[in-house]
């Protein structure tokens, strides 16, 4: 097994799947990357054994072969590099690298006990455009959960419909639903994704147009684009019924420089108590009142912003922490938090700045007052 590549081209792309890889693997096989060449095209993949991500290079060759290369101990060699082709050669067991100042000899392992990548059976399909579901992983992940005794909440919920394609996430203290009424799928479905595949793709897809062809299973999915294929093992349960917990009525309505909100919110929680992050809104008229107040300490602070504001005069509690991920993950300009009573969950949603048919929509759960 011979084949010449370019070392910059080779690094970007084992970079890439180099993040399947997990620092303590039970396999030591994992712990590489397995190269099959067949002629001009080399396909390496990575796999932790739920995800598996492979990717095909073009490279000068005439030899078909596999092997299975240490990927630590060759990232690290190839970030040494300067641009420029480096050959390789697979051989009784090792992998040597020449270039124009020397060689580097790798010890490998046997392309057969390199788990095979699952394949989906008749699987439903839905195409896609990459910076499209970069941007749905994006404004849903952050508020997953990371409960091991609630796993279906430590993922992203898909919904694909005929109308509408929907992405959400919540760890029951908030959540985001990421609507698209300007796309579709072809059949009604339903599962939910993982974490660790959806941020190697929001890191692969971020500001590219190519299409990506997502297909899937009760257990499977697997997204196709560029010369890339990632399947990874779906989250098994049933998602909670989010639906139920978003209030429809919401007479309340406050509306404020999401900036302005933000940086109020940042400073004032500052001073609040340390194990819950409380803060106090109070609405009254155009005016808004943020408040937080440390009593192990004696530490507390309040500052008064200008809004509109629809609604009867209310004081509700949240946990800061959570309303400055949501106020930090949204990019207008201003925002609407919609309320009804100080126990019941707060909607918070982007006033403007958001493409035709893109709707998001963020809960969340208040926290009691201390009166």
């Amino acid at each position: 097994m011979k084949f010449i590549v370019s070392s910059s081209y080779l690094q970007k792309h084992l970079q890439m799947l180099g993040g399947v890889i997990n620092n303590n693997n039970t396999l030591p096989i994992l712990d590489n990357f397995l190269f099959d060449l067949k002629g001009s095209e080399l396909t390496v993949s990575a796999s932790d054994m739920e995800t598996t991500m492979k990717t095909v290079l073009n490279v000068q060759s005439e030899t078909d072969g596999s092997i299975a290369v240490p990927a630590r101990l060759l990232l690290e060699t190839l970030k040494t590099f300067p641009e420029q082709p480096l050959s390789f050669l697979a051989e009784n067991g090792m992998l040597t690298v020449s270039h124009d100042r020397g060689k580097s000899e790798i010890a490998c392992a046997s392309a057969d006990e390199f788990p095979k990548p699952v394949s989906l059976s008749s699987p439903s399909s839905t195409t896609i455009l990459g910076d499209t579901l970069a941007t749905a992983i994006n404004k849903t992940i952050f508020a997953a959960g990371n409960d091991d005794l609630r796993p279906v909440m430590s993922g992203v919920f898909f919904q694909f419909a005929s109308d509408a394609l929907v992405f959400v996430a919540t760890d029951a203290h908030k959540l985001v639903r990421y609507r698209r009424d300007d796309l579709a799928a072809t059949e009604t479905a339903e599962f939910i994704m993982p974490k660790k595949p959806l941020t190697l793709l929001k890191t692969m897809l971020q500001g590219q147009e190519t299409e990506v062809l997502i297909e899937y299973n009760d257990s499977n999915a697997q997204f196709s684009f560029d010369s890339t294929t990632l399947i990874c093992r779906l989250i098994d349960g049933k998602y909670p019924n989010y639906e139920a917990v978003i209030p429809k009525e919401n007479p309340n309505k406050l509306v404020i420089s999401r900036t302005q909100l933000l940086n109020s919110v940042r400073r004032v929680s500052i001073f609040s108590n340390r194990t819950t992050h409380q803060i106090r809104l109070k609405m009254a008229g155009a005016e808004l009142n943020i408040s937080a107040e440390d009593l192990d300490f004696s530490n507390k602070a309040d500052e008064r912003l200008t809004c509109d504001y629809q609604g009867d005069d209310m004081q509700i509690g949240f946990n800061s922490r959570f309303l400055l991920e949501m106020l930090n993950n949204l990019t207008c300009d201003d925002v609407s938090l919609e309320m009804s009573l100080p126990n019941r969950a707060g909607i918070l949603t982007p006033v403007d700045g958001l493409d035709e048919g893109e709707h998001v929509t963020m809960l969340v759960m208040p926290v009691m007052l201390n009166q």
